[in-house]
């Protein structure tokens, strides 16, 4: 073969696997959600939900801040008050393992909590890490600390291993499923369970429709509170 027709090859054949090259990571990424609801006549309902999310990743380090809120009223009266915000830290010790670090605060005084604190240290493995696929399994310790609506205080150390699995469509629409278990090493009938199941379908490049359902299951619950709730919620996606 000669000289330039076998460097046409060599092109041809570097071409298609440059291109399966997934895109380095952006420095900055901002995604908010929002959704409202409002009706008035014969009932008056007020609903509102909120979320964002901002990552930045420099060299082998990522930083994710969050922060979401569902607020509702009914007939003049709140329903509804759920807060949730944390910033987590990953230092990558290679491609598909990372040191995690967490913190995070809720409040749900529908469920009985007035305000839950959490520190956690863990490990994060990327299963499948594929341009379409993404599988993470997540492994590790929080230390709670909570008080209930009744002023009744509880800290303790958690477990927590915890799954993510996203399918993409196309870059910009894809389908999420997220399980995080927080079993209480101090107490063995206290366990929790938090799930979502999220589909986001992009109407331009950066706005999209998300679709949400949320479960969140405590074992042992506060006296006179359900042991599971269930939320879903759908809005609009901004991605910068």
């Amino acid at each position: 073969m000669n000289r330039p027709l076998s460097i046409l090859v060599a092109l041809c054949m570097a071409g298609p696997l440059a291109a399966q090259d997934p895109p380095p990571p952006r420095p900055w990424e901002f995604t908010g959600d929002v959704g409202f609801v409002n009706t008035a006549g014969n009932s008056e309902v007020t609903t509102l939900n909120i979320g964002e999310k901002v990552t930045h990743t420099r060299g082998n380090i990522t930083v994710k801040q969050n922060f979401a809120l569902l607020y509702g009223r009914t007939d003049g009266t709140t329903t509804t008050s759920q807060w949730r915000t944390g910033v987590r830290g990953d230092l990558a010790l290679s491609a598909r393992l990372a040191v995690v670090g967490l913190t995070g605060f809720d409040r749900n005084r529908f469920a009985g909590i007035d305000r839950r604190f959490e520190e956690g240290v863990g490990l994060a493995f990327k299963v499948v890490a594929t341009e379409r696929t993404k599988l993470d399994f997540e492994t590790g310790l929080s230390m709670i600390q909570q008080r209930s609506t009744l002023d009744v205080t509880d800290n303790f150390t958690a477990g927590r291993a915890a799954s993510v699995f996203q399918y993409n469509f196309k870059p910009t629409a894809y389908v999420l499923q997220s399980v995080e278990v927080l079993p209480n090493l101090e107490e063995t009938d206290d366990l929790r369970v938090n799930t979502e199941t999220a589909l986001v379908a992009p109407l331009s490049r950066r706005l999209a429709i998300k679709i949400s359902y949320v479960i969140r299951y405590d074992k042992l619950p506060e006296p006179g509170f359900e042991k599971t709730d269930r939320l879903l919620t759908s809005g609009l996606q901004v991605t910068l």
